[in-house]
């Protein structure tokens, strides 16, 4: 009787733990399709959890910053450490904060789950270049360029 109950018991645990599975790779399939028709229609926003400096190492950010595409606009509330080589005329405090018209857009999926973005704008201070890796998982890693400021990149997750 308690080799029965035992047998039972493991078979429900096994159950369990597929139809675990089975929920977790169609999350997943989900989560793919809502990236992939985020990227092609050019609506997303990536909520920014820590940055990587040149020269303070990597700092983890409060919640609140991100970096939104939608269409043809940049939206970045993006914080900034690093050195100005040129004195902007806003505070250099003020981070990357800007919405700008896109001047370039170039998108790859190069590999399986990864998607490669290369966006251009320029604002009244600089001009910039966004390099965003978007994955499958919702993973972001930006990084950015100007002409006036050190390099700086970022890590996130797509909404």
């Amino acid at each position: 009787m308690n080799k029965k109950i035992c047998i039972g018991l493991l078979m429900v645990t096994i159950l369990m733990g597929c139809a675990t599975q089975q929920e977790r790779a169609e999350r997943a399939a989900q989560r793919r399709l809502a990236i992939k028709e985020a990227v092609e229609k050019r609506l997303w926003c990536i909520d920014i959890t820590s940055m990587h400096t040149m020269r303070y190492g990597m700092k983890a950010v409060t919640p609140d910053f991100y970096l939104e595409l939608r269409n043809d606009t940049l939206r970045s509330y993006l914080p900034y450490l690093g050195q100005a080589y040129q004195a902007p005329m806003m505070s250099p405090s003020q981070g990357l904060n800007f919405e700008e018209p896109v001047l370039h857009y170039q998108q790859d999926k190069k590999k399986e789950h990864q998607y490669e973005i290369r966006i251009n704008v320029k604002t009244k201070e600089d001009a910039y270049v966004y390099w965003i890796e978007l994955y499958d998982s919702g993973e972001a890693n930006i990084r950015v360029r100007s002409n006036n400021r050190d390099p700086i990149s970022f890590d996130g997750h797509i909404k």
